[in-house]
């Protein structure tokens, strides 16, 4: 039987993290806020680098680091196969002039045998070359790899206090400056316990280093919700900003002051499982999360890293991922694999280029707006005052409402990839660059702005978004340009806007929805919806709600920035003093389809084994494909009917696109399972239960569980609710007075 290696979570770091964490040394008061007036170092952001077999690799990185204008570089060196041409490009950063950490990685097998003198004689062999080569040479040497992370480093906690204080040791003969031990995520009982260790044996470095990813979180400035689930997540606030600064207060209270970040990413692969945009949302990310660790004022530097890779690089390696190497790259990162002729920056090349631009070596004053979905922090750089601003995922905020009229002509504006940029209207999750040539020139309206409560898809492409503001009309509209958007205001202007007949819309009940020529296209149409009849209970009860039209836009963009089908929002329009909550107007494209959902279900129910061509099995897992990935992206839709659900065919592909979005809720993870059977039951009411048993089968088996009774509870009470309804409930009532009245007639 094979021997279990002993964990690196032992007693001792137990025992000493919940001795530092009970004495109440782990408390610091507004850690998650920024801290003000500091300077940021010259050197602040950095790359983790790697080349390969191929010379021509070497001159490749070295030309886009120096378009990168980076000076400090992280490279991975061990003593396998790939050391040759790993020193032969060490040799050519420093004769580049690049400052450069070299992370010595002790392969996996040789660190999981590190208690064998056979293991430790080779590894100290390893560090005193590279000690005798790099001397005086190298800025720092990092030990440590992954540490908490046993399957990607193979230490047990005796093998790496072996490794480290042979490593240690040799560093410091040669007068080598030490980084490490390099903990993976916020996982502070291993800082605290190994910086104590250490200290106890008089080798402390003279960096601490803890890669600070909060990729998982997805956005950079969400608390993060895995140190406390969701419960405490708000109350306890561990954001970026929190964790980084109480880190480098763990370093300071074990006598390592300085903390570093050696590398950290947003893999692309992994931000689409929940938003299409995977590689504009690592850019955006980029320049919002070293705006954050700076704004911490708690790191020395932090890196980006790898640096050419297919999934988290700022350069693609032109690979699919599945020709990801075996052992993570956070953990070693070997070489640069493709070849140059396949490279391709990403986004992100720009951005990081553009935020260590303003960052390095600025003085960090204070933010204007932070943790409230609006982030704007103040810089000084170059003798200039700087905002870096921007928004959470969705949302924004208009600039007329943040700054003066003659403060916003004052500024010059550069995007996230550091084009100047001119008639910006409003700050989006893509970070945007205010700069003044004096102080005196910002004058702010408020000194609490806030976010305008309208959701956008900040990377539609060839689009903008034109707010709308006429006497009391407020909205919203979607165009190419400005002349466009003023084309469809004159055209759809509210003050115009009304609806026809019950004969000639296409519905007329509480909502009018009707036609209208595109003002784009003459050949094509919109769909117009407004309300037209309030319950006196839901005029009181939304009467602080967004108005409909307002919650119809923002849950259509919602589903488009999360990959889910729906209708194009193009406009929404609101009147700002409406007692009525009827005077607003939300305008789509038009959705050719061939059947709404209920249909098809219906059609199966009466025995139908085909609808419109299709399969029943085939509807049904193309369906739960569809309601699957919505899900996962963090829709709960909350009106999931079948008459919202509109079908596509397309050859043998069905799509789907959802409309009557107004009551969408949207969350950063995933729907929870009790909302995604809420979401289930209306769609799948009118089909029988044979159908619906075989759809669950499928969906629940896509989620890797199987279909229990708990999953077919919330269908029995929805249809007894839908009884209920019919029978003894508003509509049941009408139904039964038009019935008595049909019979004294």
């Amino acid at each position: 039987m094979k021997k279990k290696q002993p964990s690196m979570l032992t007693r001792q770091v137990m025992l000493d993290g919940l001795k530092y964490i009970l004495s109440g040394r782990l408390w610091l008061k507004n850690s998650h806020l920024p801290a003000l007036n500091h300077v940021i170092p010259e050197d602040f952001t950095g790359l983790c680098v790697a080349s390969n077999a191929d010379p021509a690799t070497d001159h490749y990185v070295l030309e886009q680091l120096q378009t990168l204008e980076v000076k400090r570089v992280r490279l991975d060196i061990s003593n396998d196969e790939a050391r040759p041409f790993q020193e032969r490009f060490l040799r050519n950063l420093l004769s580049a002039g690049f400052s450069v950490t070299l992370h010595a990685v002790q392969p996996y097998e040789a660190a999981k045998n590190m208690r064998s003198s056979q293991a430790q004689a080779e590894w100290k062999q390893f560090i005193e070359e590279l000690c005798q080569a790099y001397a005086g040479k190298i800025a720092a040497l990092e030990i440590g790899n992954t540490v908490n992370r046993k399957k990607w480093a193979g230490y047990d906690m005796p093998g790496f206090m072996a490794a480290w204080q042979i490593a240690y040791d040799l560093a410091r003969q040669y007068q080598i400056i030490v980084v490490g031990p390099n903990i993976q995520d916020f996982e502070p009982l291993y800082n605290i316990s190994l910086l104590n260790t250490l200290g106890n044996e008089r080798r402390l470095p003279d960096m601490h280093s803890n890669n600070l990813f909060v990729e998982r979180v997805i956005e950079p400035e969400l608390s993060d919700f895995r140190i406390f689930k969701y419960k405490w997540t708000r109350i306890l606030k561990f954001n970026l900003i929190k964790k980084a600064k109480l880190l480098q207060k763990i370093g300071d209270d074990m006598g390592v002051p300085a903390l570093v970040s050696p590398v950290a990413f947003w893999a692309i692969y992994r931000i689409k499982r929940c938003l299409p945009d995977g590689a504009q949302k690592q850019a955006d990310y980029v320049g919002r999360y070293f705006t954050l660790l700076a704004a911490s004022g708690a790191l020395r530097h932090a890196n980006w890293g790898a640096f050419i890779c297919q999934r988290e690089g700022l350069i693609d390696d032109g690979l699919k991922d599945s020709e990801y190497p075996a052992l993570e790259r956070v953990a070693y990162y070997k070489a640069a694999d493709g070849e140059c002729a396949n490279y391709q920056r990403n986004p992100s090349f720009s951005a990081f280029k553009t935020v260590s631009h303003w960052l390095n070596g600025a003085q960090y004053l204070a933010p204007v707006s932070t943790g409230n979905g609006l982030e704007i922090h103040h810089l000084q750089q170059r003798g200039q005052a700087v905002h870096v601003a921007w928004t959470i995922n969705g949302q924004c905020s208009l600039l007329d409402q943040i700054y003066s009229p003659h403060s916003l002509q004052q500024a010059q504006l550069f995007n996230r990839d550091g084009e100047p940029v001119q008639d910006v209207q409003m700050l989006t999750e893509s970070p945007l660059y205010l700069v003044w040539q004096q102080p005196e020139q910002i004058v702010l309206r408020t000194t609490r702005p806030k976010l305008s409560g309208t959701i956008i898809h900040a990377h539609i492409a060839g689009q903008q978004y034109f707010p709308i503001e006429e006497g009391d009309w407020r909205g919203m509209i979607l165009a190419e340009n400005a002349t466009q958007a003023q084309q469809m205001w004159q055209a759809w202007h509210p003050e115009t806007l009304l609806p026809p007949a019950k004969s000639e819309a296409l519905r007329h009940a509480r909502n009018a929805i009707w036609p209208l020529p595109d003002p784009r296209d003459a050949a094509q149409q919109v769909t117009v919806k407004k309300p037209v009849r309030m319950y006196w209970h839901k005029t009181w009860l939304d009467r602080h709600k967004p108005s409909k039209a307002k919650r119809s836009w923002n849950g259509a963009m919602e589903l488009l920035r999360r990959g889910v089908g729906t209708a194009m929002p193009l406009a929404y329009f609101e009147h700002a003093n409406d007692p009525t909550l009827r005077r607003n107007f939300y305008i789509s494209a038009y959705v050719p389809h061939e059947f709404a959902i209920s249909k098809a279900f219906l059609a199966f129910r009466h025995g139908d084994s085909h609808f419109e061509g299709i399969a029943a099995d085939t509807l049904y897992h193309a369906f739960a494909r569809f309601c699957l990935h919505m899900h996962n992206s963090g829709i709960y839709f909350r009106d999931f009917s079948g008459g919202n659900i509109l079908v596509q065919h397309e050859g043998d592909n069905l799509h789907f696109v959802l409309i009557d979005t107004a009551r969408l809720q949207a969350t950063a993870t995933a729907t929870m399972i009790n909302k995604r059977l809420a979401d289930l039951t209306r769609a799948l009411h009118k089909l029988h239960w044979d159908g619906r048993k075989q759809f669950l089968q499928m969906y629940l088996g896509m989620t890797g569980r199987r279909l229990g009774w708990q999953f077919l509870w919330p269908f029995y009470l929805y249809d007894l609710k839908v009884w209920l309804k019919r029978t003894i409930g508003r509509k049941g009532m009408r139904n039964l007075l038009r019935h008595i009245k049909s019979r004294f007639a």
